[in-house]
């Protein structure tokens, strides 16, 4: 079987907190600072470099070169959003989600959901991210949940609703058929994908494959309240990132599934927004 290779960007996030021995598990990120400030212009750059492999199908990521280089990337700029109503859009978390699994988890992205919006400024039902994650002996499917948020505790409450609704049988079933009419049968992971989520395979044999990892932004005091990586700093933002994992274990999760919590605290969210929009809408209009 031919092996999937991707590229990707240099890691831009720094791992704060990683807590592995239990489930749900723990990885605290955080972006730093440069000069005095938090890094927001750093991270919105950061996150247009992840909009080919993003956006594209695998098929348009494999065609880029020096030819049309520029035009595939205002393709994938296109393709996230185009509204001048930027403050309710989402597609950041998503985006993050999706380097995060990738980078620190060797995920492979299996579908790019963003690439099936009916039309342009759609926002995209169903999971965040699909991804999977192939071991010696092992293939599991990643089903990725985000919320970019500014507070921690609605971040949680929105999230586990979420995580509720989209681990009962009936929705799962949907998006398996949904994710099964999506993948590329050139992808190197096709068949085995559409092997794991068979509709014919027990649900109770796929839950042993599903992974669930959870990606949640808030405005952090911490962030706020520090100009510099200082030791200070790493044990105040280790605290305050074990407190909102406690948080969120103590919620009514659902039982028997393997979650992942990420966490991204921000200075100001609206500085990241403003910051990434600027990015995108220049991207977009270069190959006009």
């Amino acid at each position: 079987m031919a092996q999937f290779t991707i590229k990707t960007p240099k890691k831009f996030l720094e791992v704060r907190v990683k807590i592995a021995e239990t489930l749900p598990s723990l990885l605290g990120l955080c972006a730093g600072y440069e000069s005095g400030e938090w890094r927001c212009e750093q991270l919105a750059g950061h996150l247009m470099e992840w909009l080919p492999e993003f956006a594209l199908t695998e098929r348009e990521r494999a065609g880029i070169g020096s030819d049309n280089l520029v035009a595939m990337a205002a393709k994938a700029a296109r393709a996230i959003y185009a509204s001048r109503d930027i403050k309710r859009r989402g597609e950041i978390g998503e985006i993050l989600l999706h380097a995060i699994i990738r980078q620190e988890y060797n995920s492979v992205p299996a579908i790019s959901k963003i690439y099936f919006k009916d039309s342009e400024n759609d926002t995209v039902k169903g999971f965040d991210a699909v991804h999977v994650v192939k071991g010696d002996s092992t293939f599991d499917l990643w089903l990725g949940e985000s919320k970019f948020y500014k507070d921690i505790a609605s971040a949680i409450n929105a999230v586990v609703s979420e995580l509720n609704d989209h681990t009962e049988n009936k929705y799962l079933r949907s998006e398996f058929t949904a994710i099964l009419n999506k993948i590329d049968p050139t992808w190197p992971f096709a068949d085995e994908l559409m092997k794991l989520i068979d509709r014919n395979r027990s649900l109770d044999e796929i839950f042993d494959s599903l992974c669930f990892p959870v990606f949640l932004t808030y405005e952090s005091e911490t962030i706020s309240s520090h100009e510099s990586v200082s030791d200070d700093f790493l044990k105040e933002i280790e605290d305050e990132l074990v407190n909102n994992h406690s948080t969120f274990c103590k919620k009514d999760l659902p039982s028997d599934i393997v979650i992942h919590l990420l966490l991204l605290p921000l200075e100001n969210k609206q500085k990241l927004v403003e910051a990434f929009d600027e990015r995108l809408k220049a991207c977009q209009i270069i190959a006009n």
